[in-house]
């Protein structure tokens, strides 16, 4: 460090011009890793050593304050240290003003929670800069009530704008709140409305978390917002960021420890003995009102048995218990059994399966059963793959009926999905040989004719017997049936697509209702994975390209992966050769719109899902191509 003798004045401009030159070039890390330590021992008890790092800050020409300040921030261990370097450089330069307030929060969203505490703990701890402070709260809260950034910004930006409400909340003080407690409870409003719609979970749990802070805030003696959610750690950091404050400007660690010294003596020592004598007493008069209960003897229940209920072993019987019997216990056995006995008695389960279907899916719970949700979908599941025909039939057409819930809608499209799965699947009647696949050996049960397995047997001994050099990695026997989904693809899967642009009074797909409209593009989707194979693959192909061109530019990130795992599927499923005669067209516009996508969707998921469907693409070019030779 060189000093200046005699009280010269001297000017740092150049010095300032070099550090932005060389922050502007990309030598910010060496330079400011040695920097920004050193100034900080030397600010922290010297002001004019103070003095001169602000002026240095101050004299970087605007063109490099973005690249000094970023650095400056990233490297300042506290918001009370950026507070000795920076001084108040935000409020006197508007290019730093711009890059703390505007560009760090709202434009970028890869700092960490550590950054945004300190600087936002930066404009909290000097009065000039607190101004700052809270109209950057107010652009925040907008940009997150904005039902336009929650759909086309990423959930990751989401999940930083809440975090800086959060830590610009606990820097708010009373006053403070009562003064802006209008435009916090009307942008809480706004913010939650717009989340809630999303249908992202990690969205609406953000939604949920950031609406409870504020209305903790603003309502700190009456009532508080307060919704159902399974927390995670992502919810326990957001919660934390609001009670736990940054560490503020404070003095030396001298004058710290000797107020907290004379801190620590508020409790006078005769009040520490009447609390230990009254924690005493109380103690004493509970054991002598437990002693009053020991001469009772209590009952001997252990040879009790618990009553078993006998389910029903007619599905009729099942029926008339479901929808009129007033017996409980019964009703509870009935919905366990359900799914078992629909399996057994194939041929009974048809004569009733469509009003089966209804029963089950309009039945609410009327005890607390454990696992209803999945008892009575295994066994609608179970009903429409021993009926899939007129099932599925009904079970379309309700879809787009009046007078169902969204949950409802929702259960048709999950129980159409594992009910084609396991049409889809192979089945075996009978016994399963495990033997065979698992053990190299033969091995004869005691009584069985081996003349009948002759030749398997001298196979089997020449295989032991055989000493090879090279050989090929065994493969396991594939299980192998006729798949029971080629005949019923299309009762599946067509009347799904054909009515989704028709609104009816309580169900819109293209409006409000977009979160079953993306369970509806995801179950499409996995419908025509399944139909590989099947004799309506390519018609199912034609008919899923012109549903997802005509929703390709649907502002909901949810219905957008959908779009684009349909896309996958049908590459996948339809064979090669169909797929350039049938739709050249359609895969060469496909293609330009993947390529738009990958580039400039803003959600990662959906850039992902893009760059697989355009190497899917590439991939088939190649094998067309050499499909000849």
């Amino acid at each position: 460090v060189c000093f200046i003798p005699g009280g010269l004045d001297c000017s740092i401009s150049f010095v300032s011009h070099v550090l932005g030159k060389v922050c502007i070039h990309g030598r910010q890390k060496e330079i400011l890793g040695v920097l920004v330590p050193r100034l900080t021992e030397l600010t922290k008890s010297d002001c004019m050593w103070q003095r001169i790092c602000w002026r240095l800050l101050e004299c970087v020409p605007d063109r490099w304050v973005e690249a000094v300040v970023l650095g400056f921030v990233q490297r300042a261990p506290g918001a009370d240290v950026l507070s000795r370097l920076l001084g108040n450089l935000v409020v006197k330069n508007k290019k730093a003003q711009f890059v703390v307030t505007q560009k760090m929060l709202l434009l970028q969203y890869g700092h960490t929670t550590a950054l945004l505490q300190n600087l936002l703990g930066y404009l909290a701890l000097d009065s000039p800069r607190r101004a700052l402070l809270l109209t950057v709260l107010q652009e925040l809260l907008e940009t997150w009530g904005s039902s336009s950034a929650v759909k086309h910004s990423p959930p990751e930006q989401q999940l930083y704008i809440s975090k800086a409400i959060l830590i610009c909340l606990s820097h708010l003080r009373e006053p403070e709140i009562q003064s802006c407690r209008q435009e916090l409870l009307s942008s809480m409003m706004e913010g939650v409305k717009c989340h809630l719609d999303s249908n992202l979970p990690q969205l609406r749990r953000l939604g949920m978390v950031v609406a409870e802070s504020i209305s903790s805030k603003i309502n700190t003696e009456g009532p508080v917002l307060k919704f159902e959610y399974e927390e995670d750690d992502e919810t326990r950091e957001l919660k934390s960021l609001l009670v736990q404050t940054p560490p503020l400007c404070l003095p030396d660690d001298n004058a710290r420890s000797e107020k907290a010294g004379a801190a620590l003596p508020l409790v006078p020592e005769s009040n520490k003995k009447s609390q230990t004598s009254a924690s005493v007493v109380p103690d004493e008069e509970l054991d002598a009102e437990l002693d009053s209960d020991d001469d009772l003897i209590p009952y001997d229940m252990s040879e009790d048995k618990e009553l078993k209920i006998k389910a029903p072993v007619y599905i009729r019987d099942c029926i008339e218990v479901l929808t009129g019997s007033e017996d409980v216990d019964k009703w509870e056995a009935t919905v366990k059994a359900l799914e078992s006995l629909v399996r057994r008695n194939a041929a009974a389960t048809r004569e009733v399966s469509v009003e089966l279907a209804k029963i089950l899916l309009h039945l609410e719970e009327k005890t607390c059963i454990e696992g209803f949700v999945e008892l009575r979908q295994r066994a609608q599941v179970a009903v429409l793959t021993m009926d899939p025909i007129p099932v599925s039939k009904y079970l379309t057409s309700q879809f787009y009926s009046l007078n169902y819930s969204l949950r409802q809608r929702m259960d048709i499209l999950d129980v159409l999905v594992l009910a084609a799965q396991e049409l889809s699947c192979p089945k075996f009647h009978g016994k399963t040989k495990h033997s065979g696949a698992q053990k190299p050996r033969v091995q004869l049960l005691p009584g069985s004719d081996s003349s009948k397995d002759w030749r398997r047997i001298v196979d089997e001994r020449i295989k032991s017997k055989t000493r090879r050099f090279a050989m090929g990695q065994r493969q396991m026997e594939l299980a192998s049936g006729p798949n029971e989904f080629n005949s019923v693809a299309g009762h599946f899967f067509f009347p799904l697509i054909q009515h989704f642009d028709r609104p009816l009074t309580t169900f819109d797909l293209l409006g409000e209702d977009h979160l079953v409209l993306g369970r509806l593009v995801h179950t499409l989707a996995v419908l025509m994975y399944l139909a590989v194979n099947t004799v309506a693959v390519t018609a199912m192909g034609k008919a899923l390209m012109e549903f997802v061109w005509a929703l390709r530019f649907h502002t909901d990130s949810y219905v957008r992966q959908g779009l684009l795992s349909c896309v996958s599927s049908l590459l996948l499923s339809v064979p090669a050769e169909l797929l350039l005669a049938d739709m050249t067209e359609e895969l060469l516009e496909t293609q330009c719109w993947l390529g738009d996508v990958a580039e400039k969707d803003p959600d990662g998921d959906c850039r992902r899902l893009a760059l697989q469907n355009l190497l899917l693409m590439e991939n088939l070019k190649k094998k067309l191509e050499s499909g000849p030779s």
